[in-house]
């Protein structure tokens, strides 16, 4: 008897566990971003917003989409995740890339929901799940790792170790060096956020092709000076890339809060 209740018991860790292996941003990523974008929506959009999220903010709703990959019923939603781009690309090379994709993706997907979210015919229980969907992929693909090569699943498959625990490229830009900060998201967002008008309305601007440009050329930057098995110093590792990290974080908080006063604004 208690036999079978421990082995539940790992069991359930284990699954609880799982997803948490290939967030993007981490919990508290999501946060700060969605903390960001909420505060650079119209009025208009918050009251729709609203209507759809009811009680629960654009910084929590960032973190359904990981939290359901638990939930074997979700599982199609795990490749909408992130988009491989396996090669350096100038911008119009993307572009004719990203023309041709027809793949089910970060950037398929972010297209459709936007175009779903424009429909005034859209069901209440599709707005809810495509809303948060939304929120959640704009953010992920700031993500450098989440527009990374598929031969290492972005990072995932480069092991390393972070203050000697092992872990991998990828969990060190979900997560690592932002929990590192030791702030709350509240905190987190409240040192990061500042940024003028103009700085709003260049990255607002910008195609989701640009996104995946620039995040593309982080991820290439980060490939070119890690290789598997690599211990990193986690107090350089972190002074040299803590400002790309919040500047990346910044800029998805912006455009997602673009993104959303467009769509319902």
């Amino acid at each position: 008897m208690k036999l079978s209740f421990l082995k539940k018991l790992i069991l359930g860790a284990a699954i609880t566990y799982a997803p948490l292996q290939s967030m993007a941003w981490g919990i508290q990523g999501h946060r700060i971003a969605g903390q960001i974008a909420d505060s650079y929506l119209t009025p208009k959009a918050r009251a729709a917003i609203k209507a759809i999220l009811g009680d629960e903010s654009i910084a929590i709703a960032g973190n359904w989409a990981d939290f359901i990959k638990s939930d074997p019923n979700y599982s199609y939603l795990s490749v909408w995740h992130y988009v491989d781009l396996d090669k350096d690309y100038t911008l119009p090379e993307l572009q004719n890339f990203l023309n041709q994709d027809t793949n089910v993706d970060a950037h398929t997907k972010l297209n459709f929901l936007i175009a779903e979210l424009k429909k005034k015919t859209l069901s209440k229980q599709n707005k809810l799940l495509y809303l948060r969907m939304l929120i959640h992929i704009v953010e992920d693909v700031h993500q450098p790792m989440h527009v990374g090569h598929t031969e290492d699943k972005g990072g995932n498959d480069i092991k390393l170790t972070w203050f000697n625990n092992p872990t991998n490229l990828h969990s060190v830009w979900d997560s690592q060096l932002i929990d590192f900060q030791q702030l709350s998201y509240t905190e987190y967002t409240a040192m990061i956020n500042h940024t003028t008008a103009a700085e709003r309305a260049e990255w607002q601007k910008a195609p989701i092709s640009q996104w995946l440009l620039e995040s593309n050329q982080i991820a290439n930057k980060l490939y070119s000076e890690t290789k598997n098995g690599d211990a990193l110093n986690g107090y350089k590792y972190n002074f040299e890339h803590i400002a790309t990290v919040n500047h990346q974080l910044l800029k998805a908080g912006v455009r997602l809060a673009g993104v959303l006063n467009r769509i319902f604004g």
